[in-house]
């Protein structure tokens, strides 16, 4: 479907993504259905990555409250904003060629519980050849690092998948383990098929987080963002 590919792309590109990628899920299913359930009956994933404002992530060592605020602002906020617009432009275009897609919300948790999206972004991204799994537990590009945000739509359009996993850059690197103030990174590398619990304990991040809102008046961080070799270079 050369076309309605490079139309997509095209789409995407237009409202501002900076990263643009197609997965085969169907290898992965085994490995998702735990996490997305019902989601994994699509066999393609299209991945769209919008990074994030160098500047006001080189400001997060500050730790104060413009700083923080930016960060949340525009790296948060309007960012997720403009990813959800894509997914809904590329969503809608799909279903006009007739094909069913779902996208999937940049940044909502309906497990809280767990603390887990509808789909992983990050793994979506990284079987279509984006990036990989860092120490951070965040997904490393070779041209920003993990300074990129995510979003997801899941279709059954047999687009033509763009990449495939790419091999771990990070090395004997533990930047973002060694900064983390709440100590929530194992520094374990990942490995296909491991429970993320093994390499990052969400919960005690978002104990942070929530105990931030107190102290600096904004439940943010970055830190681990902001430290990346690959990020502070791109």
């Amino acid at each position: 479907m050369p076309n309605l590919q490079a139309d997509l792309e095209a789409v995407a590109l237009r409202l501002g993504a900076d990263l643009y990628g197609v997965a085969d899920l169907t290898p992965a299913h085994a490995a998702l259905s735990s996490w997305a359930g019902d989601l994994v009956i699509y066999p393609r994933s299209i991945s769209v990555g919008v990074r994030l404002p160098g500047a006001v992530v080189d400001a997060l060592p500050r730790d104060d409250r413009a700083a923080l605020q930016s960060y949340s602002q525009h790296a948060y906020q309007v960012i997720n904003q403009r990813l959800n617009l894509i997914a809904s432009a590329l969503g809608s275009a799909l279903q006009r060629e007739g094909w069913r897609a779902f996208p999937v919300d940049a940044s909502g948790t309906p497990y809280p519980d767990r603390l887990y999206g509808a789909f992983s972004h990050k793994m979506g991204a990284r079987l279509a050849g984006l990036g990989w799994i860092g120490k951070s537990c965040l997904l490393v590009t070779p041209q920003f690092g993990p300074r990129v945000r995510w979003a997801t739509v899941l279709t059954d359009a047999p687009l033509e998948p763009t990449g495939s996993p790419i091999g771990d850059g990070c090395g004997a690197c533990r930047q973002c383990v060694d900064i983390c103030p709440a100590r929530a990174f194992t520094g374990r590398a990942f490995a296909e098929g491991e429970p993320r619990e093994l390499r990052y304990d969400a919960h005690a991040c978002q104990r942070y987080l929530e105990g931030r809102k107190d102290t600096v008046g904004e439940g943010v961080c970055g830190l681990c963002l902001y430290v990346c070799p690959y990020g502070r270079r791109g």
